[in-house]
């Protein structure tokens, strides 16, 4: 039993998929499945029920996923320490994030990052709000990027970003010559909105009944590319932050405008478990999404590392 047999296994019971966890360590996916095999037969216990789809642990598994979990920890944060003494950043960076966080803007942080620091591994998955909370809790996930991120006591939340929420509108709507409404104009609109149960709706639903506007609201869906699609075909008008609006501007689909009576946000953060020893490589990435992507085109920010240098 080596310590890549745990690293597999502990993929395995992450991803729940043979099949998943293959690809995500570039093995094959026979291999995948042998390795596990071997560490039952090692163990004298079934750890995994293959009966089941997606795969789930037995009892004996869970505790042994924990384990495992906390061993590769711990040999991460040794690593960690001795490379340190090299001044090198190497390692995985496995970060969690909602869709609509943007893939041009997060693509403009992960390029940054692979040039500043070739030898770490950045591993950024697009994932539901639950999934993204989920996976830091369970230490799946090194950092987690939300809108309306949760105060528990087990999670460190830092704040990131703070977008303003705007009506988006097909151009052949009433309102899409307008740069700016009352909110009470939202009054009979028909609405195009997210699923109950997402915090962002439970947000929005309390915007409007603070300011005493009542909508139709016409569908619900679980992401903002849905809404926008709704949006553009005429279904109805939508409350959307404007940084996800932006593509649609470019093209022509949407149109949006301005609330200028009320000040309605949706916050981002950065979320992390409180008593998570971050290694070198997470951290180096943390203090860069704590910087403006704008200035990466403008060639003004130095490596984290020499900014914590130089003060």
């Amino acid at each position: 039993m080596t310590l890549r047999d745990i690293e597999l296994f502990c993929e395995v019971a992450s991803q729940r998929s043979f099949s998943k966890a293959a690809r995500t360590l570039g093995v094959s996916q026979p291999v995948a499945s042998e390795t596990v095999k071997s560490l039952e037969e090692h163990l004298g216990t079934e750890l995994i029920n293959r009966s089941q789809r997606p795969l789930e642990l037995t009892p004996a598994g869970q505790v042994y996923f924990e384990g495992c979990r906390e061993l590769l920890n711990s040999f991460r944060r040794l690593e960690d320490r001795l490379l340190q003494l090299r001044d090198k950043v190497v390692g995985p960076v496995r970060v969690a994030a909602i869709y609509s966080v943007g893939l041009l803007q997060m693509d403009t942080y992960v390029k940054h990052f692979q040039q500043q620091y070739p030898e770490a591994q950045l591993e950024l998955r697009y994932l539901h709000p639950d999934e993204v909370l989920r996976r830091v809790l369970n230490d799946e996930a090194d950092l987690g990027l939300l809108s309306f991120p949760p105060k528990r006591a087990e999670l460190v939340n830092i704040p990131w970003q703070s977008q303003e929420m705007v009506l988006a509108v097909p151009p052949q709507h009433r309102l899409a010559a307008r740069q700016k409404i009352q909110v009470a104009e939202l009054n009979g609109e028909s609405m195009v909105t997210f699923t109950p149960g997402l915090q962002i709706r439970t947000e929005i639903d309390r915007w409007l009944r603070q300011a005493k506007v009542d909508v139709a609201v016409v569908h619900e869906f679980d992401n903002i590319e849905n809404i926008k699609r709704a949006v553009e075909v005429g279904s109805g008008v939508a409350l959307l932050p404007v940084p996800t609006v932006r593509r649609e501007l470019e093209i022509g689909s949407l149109r949006i405008v301005h609330l200028e009576d009320v000040q309605w946000y949706r916050p981002l953060g950065i979320i992390h478990r409180k008593h998570k020893v971050l290694t070198t490589a997470v951290k180096r990435f943390l203090e860069l999404l704590q910087q403006p992507p704008e200035s990466f085109l403008r060639g003004d920010v130095s490596p984290p590392s020499k900014r914590a240098a130089a003060r």
